[in-house]
């Protein structure tokens, strides 16, 4: 089985060839956020300039849209944080998909 950071490298490089390159037009963004820490004063100091718990791993900026990506590995499972920060974004209006696949992700980004 992959591993989440695999899927998400899959992700990431098949969409910035597809989508994110210079001669795109309109050319598109994909970004993960790291929100990991190795240490607890590493955390503070994060959280201290805007580190928030249960953002999605990845955010794509298409034409018009902003899309927050979770990406999960086949058996793993969102935290009450991840489940809240989906909740926020859906009622602003914004896409939040959960993705177990670089062909899942394709689907339905």
């Amino acid at each position: 089985m992959k591993t989440e950071s695999k899927i998400q490298q899959e992700i990431v490089q098949h969409y910035r060839n597809n989508f994110c390159l210079n001669h795109h037009q309109p050319q598109h963004v994909i970004f993960s956020v790291p929100n990991e820490s190795k240490s607890k004063r590493e955390t503070l100091q994060k959280k201290a300039i805007g580190m928030m718990s249960g953002v999605s791993d990845l955010i794509v900026i298409k034409p018009n849209q902003v899309v927050f990506v979770e990406v999960k590995t086949e058996t793993g499972r969102q935290s009450e944080s991840q489940k809240r920060f989906q909740s926020i974004v859906e009622a602003l209006g914004y896409k939040y998909i959960l993705v177990r696949s670089l062909d899942e992700f394709k689907e339905k980004i």
